[in-house]
């Protein structure tokens, strides 16, 4: 008995030991695959990023671009003398970001805003307005660069929050009425215009909002990219 008993509790061991070396092995094998598909993905990132280098230095001092929403197109161009602005537009337009944001801030009569990737989140409407990719934008004030009809500005938080008066790194609005948008000018930068499209300023501008000055029925950008 005492025979039997030591050679069932020697199996029961070894059966123990057994499961750990394996578990240890399937843990190990995890950690291997996992190790495995990160560097796949740093070296994927690393090429993509390359990749956007690459296109943002093929594109002219003034690269023109399309905002394509379900309301029209409105192609924009790019200033030359507000560069920080314009290599991180273009860099956001050709990665994707843009796609599917909402026009979520629409003041028919003075100005119409997007570019929260929050936006694309029903559940965090209560937010909308206040999301972006984690960064901001040194301000780029150029004198001649006004708030005229169709101007591409950059939005950013209040002065009392933000002194040096930097920019979003991916909230931007249009200028629909230049009289109205007049006082912002040497306060937020102005980094494009509109060339085509502007009717598609009013018509986004003319949409019914709520008490908050969103669209009742969402204007959402589809894409963003460069003008063919």
């Amino acid at each position: 008995m005492k025979r039997y008993l030591y050679f069932t509790l020697v199996c029961v061991a070894a059966l123990l030991i057994a499961g750990c070396g394996n578990k240890k092995k399937a843990e190990a094998e995890a950690a291997a695959a996992q190790a495995q598909a990160d560097s796949i993905a740093a070296a994927q990132a690393i090429q993509d990023s390359l990749k956007m280098e690459k296109t943002i230095s093929e594109l002219s001092e003034e690269p023109v671009l399309d905002i394509i929403t379900n309301l029209g197109t409105m192609t924009v161009k790019l200033y030359s003398g507000t560069p920080k602005h314009r290599d991180n537009f273009v860099k956001l337009a050709l990665s994707g970001f843009y796609n599917g944001v909402l026009f979520h801030r629409v003041i028919n009569g003075f100005m119409i805003q997007a570019g929260d990737p929050l936006s694309k989140d029903e559940a965090q409407k209560a937010a909308w307005g206040t999301g972006g990719p984690g960064y901001t934008v040194p301000a780029e004030f150029v004198k001649e660069y006004r708030h005229k009809k169709g101007a591409l500005a950059a939005a950013r938080r209040g002065d009392a929050a933000n002194p040096y008066k930097e920019s979003s790194g991916s909230q931007f609005y249009i200028v629909q009425d230049e009289r109205a948008c007049a006082q912002l000018d040497g306060a937020y930068t102005v980094f494009g215009e509109v060339i085509e499209g502007l009717p598609v300023i009013d018509k986004i501008a003319s949409v019914q909002t709520d008490g908050r000055d969103r669209p009742v029925n969402p204007v959402k950008i589809i894409t963003v990219k460069v003008h063919e």
